[in-house]
């Protein structure tokens, strides 16, 4: 057995090693109090600052659009709404079971609102409902205290005041998309916050859009917001000014109707274009507010196509609109002799297929002049060959068929001007001499938008002069500067040959001459267009050509009519195109003459007095 002394040594040695162990870890203990308390005071206080304080951003106002004038064409408004919060609410379902007895929250909506739950962090708001009256949105706020996680909330939203009338300008706002959030932008993550979806609000979206600001709040245990402690507002958007006039606008959409038509006009020596109206349309605040199913799906299967801008974005045969570019191409390298005299009986026969006028009688002998005034085919049949469709396709890229300008709008499409290079390459095969022909009159493979026929016009009554459309006048107050519009090239005798032919299409024997617009020492010049959406075959002319009001509506011809004026100092030029809408000179010219008295009325010069509509002109 050990000794008394043994034993007591190895317990003297223990508690020796124990108080040194105990000693050491009071004095970590303390040096981490010390550090804790003194060192990082000043961060602990944040965080416990943080605790009480909640930073939110503030979304800003975006920026108006506006016409010519400075009229609205797109502004905004209060947006009475109100969010949820997550990790807010211990029960959200019972959350909303209780709000549910305030305002109607549909199933779709209850989905939607968890699934956004289960994609994003529980601090950061999800929308519930918006666009809420003033009653409802009293009554929430009422009942907030028995409402955990709900946060009632006013902010902006947009409006648009013309409504369809100005969709194909303006566009829409819509929600941020998920794969929008994902850009890494913090206002993308705002509940409610809406960027552009289309056309004008698209295009310049981050000048409209503005920078955000800040809310510093200071909130209670439950997490409801006590007071403001300190508030940067926001940046609003920058104002964009457009060259549009709102009362042209309103005016050409409302003379189309429910027509499916497009129209363009625009002051040809600037580019700035005054009106840019596709029918049927939209109503853009439909989107802004979400639209329903049954409105989404409306519009989606009507044969109109509303959602298509078919001022830019609608591409069509331009049928005879185009035979002053033959013409021209012609002049050019000395192909044809404006007495020259092309008898037109009604038909051309050129290989082993016969090609038909429009008048099935024939025009008799006519010259260049009349080939334009009474728009005779035969005469450019016979020409055809002579130009050749290289020259034809150069002429016609060089007056703006066949390519895009740059407008801020986002379906602006580029037509199609076919040669031999192009058939080749797109499909294949050679030219045929015989598309040549057809290519002549505006059909076959060419297609032209309303705005690519706008500027052909312009340029051809310009002074054969490059203008570029423009829709965007200002953004923020600075004026955007006019690009030089360059000479074409174009000999000046030569385009006055071709004015003259276009006068001539209102005048006494012209295609148009019931549409003529009448005023003190001025006139409307113009050219008619008629295109076909299929071909008549041998045995329905033999049968008999079913006139157009006899066909169904997706079978009837184009109806097409450009122009310019007031004569003898044109200033505006214009194109109508009304899908499947017949002839164009009896629809589209009545209406290309209307909108063109319009434009005149309110020309910024000044107004000028427009005689009476002739009494024929009535059928």
């Amino acid at each position: 057995m050990r000794s008394e002394t043994e034993r007591f040594s190895t317990f003297t040695r223990r508690g020796a090693l124990l108080a040194g162990a105990q000693g050491l870890l009071s004095i970590a203990l303390a040096g981490r109090m010390y550090y804790l308390g003194v060192v990082q005071s000043d961060q602990y206080k944040t965080l416990a600052d943080e605790n009480r304080f909640s930073l939110r951003l503030l979304a800003p106002e975006r920026g108006e659009i506006l016409d010519r004038a400075g009229r609205r064409l797109a502004t905004n408004r209060h947006d009475y709404r109100v969010f949820l919060i997550p990790e807010q609410s211990a029960d959200m379902v019972d959350t909303l079971n209780r709000l549910g007895r305030i305002i109607e929250i549909s199933e779709g909506t209850r989905n939607r609102i968890f699934k956004q739950i289960k994609r994003q962090r529980g601090y950061l708001p999800v929308t519930v409902a918006s666009n809420l009256s003033w009653d409802d949105f009293a009554r929430i706020n009422v009942e907030s205290p028995n409402l955990p996680g709900i946060q009632p909330d006013v902010g902006p939203t947009r409006l648009y005041p013309h409504g369809a009338h100005l969709a194909p300008v303006t566009g829409y706002v819509g929600a941020v998309s998920e794969e929008e959030r994902q850009r890494d932008n913090p206002l993308h993550s705002l509940p409610g916050f809406k960027i552009g979806k289309s056309e004008i609000e698209k295009s310049v979206d981050d000048y409209l859009r503005g920078t955000a600001g800040s809310s510093r709040v200071e909130v209670n245990a439950n997490g409801r917001v006590v007071r403001e402690v300190a508030r940067q507002d926001g940046l609003a958007g920058e104002d964009v000014t457009l060259t549009v006039d709102l009362e042209l606008q309103r005016y050409a959409a409302e003379r189309l109707g429910e027509e499916s038509a497009g129209v363009v006009v625009m002051d040809m020596d600037t580019g700035g274009v005054l009106a840019l109206v596709s029918t049927p349309s939209y109503n853009p605040n439909d989107f802004n507010l979400g639209i329903s199913p049954e409105n989404w799906q409306a519009l989606v299967k009507d044969p109109r196509t509303p959602l298509v801008n078919k001022a830019i974005a609608g591409q069509y045969p331009p049928g005879s609109t185009i035979k002053m570019l033959v013409i021209l191409a012609a002049l050019e390298d000395g192909l044809v002799d404006p007495d020259e005299t092309v008898y037109c009986n009604g038909k051309h026969r050129f290989g082993d297929r016969t090609f038909h006028c429009w008048e099935e009688r024939g025009h008799g002998r006519v010259d260049l002049l009349d080939s334009i005034a009474k728009s005779c085919d035969v005469y450019f049949y016979e020409l055809a060959p002579k130009v050749g469709i290289d020259r034809i396709a150069a002429m016609a890229r060089r007056f703006g068929l066949g390519g895009g300008f740059g407008l801020p709008l986002s379906s602006e499409a580029a037509g199609l001007v076919p040669s031999r290079d192009w058939k080749m390459g797109a499909i294949g095969e050679r030219w045929h001499p015989g598309e040549t022909l057809v290519t002549a009159i505006g059909q076959g493979y060419m297609l032209a938008t309303p705005l690519q026929l706008a500027v052909m016009t312009a340029r051809l009554a310009n002074g054969g002069r490059r203008v570029k459309p423009r829709l965007i006048r200002s953004i923020g107050g600075v004026e955007l500067p006019l690009e030089p519009a360059e000479p074409l090239g174009i000999d000046a005798e030569q385009l006055a040959l071709v004015a003259r032919g276009m006068e001539m299409v209102l005048e006494e024997d012209g295609t148009a001459y019931l549409s003529r617009l009448r005023g003190e020492g001025f006139s409307m010049a113009g050219k008619t267009g008629t295109s076909q959406v299929r071909r008549i075959s041998k045995a329905e002319r033999e049968a008999g050509v079913v006139k157009n009001e006899d066909k169904p509506w997706q079978e009837r011809d184009h109806a097409l009519f450009v122009a310019y004026g007031p004569q003898p100092s044109p200033r505006y030029a214009l194109s109508v195109v009304v899908e499947h809408g017949g002839g164009g000179a009896k629809y589209a010219a009545p209406i290309a003459r209307d909108i063109m008295r319009r434009t005149l009325e309110i020309d910024p010069a000044g107004t000028r007095e427009i005689a009476a509509t002739d009494p024929r002109e009535a059928g």
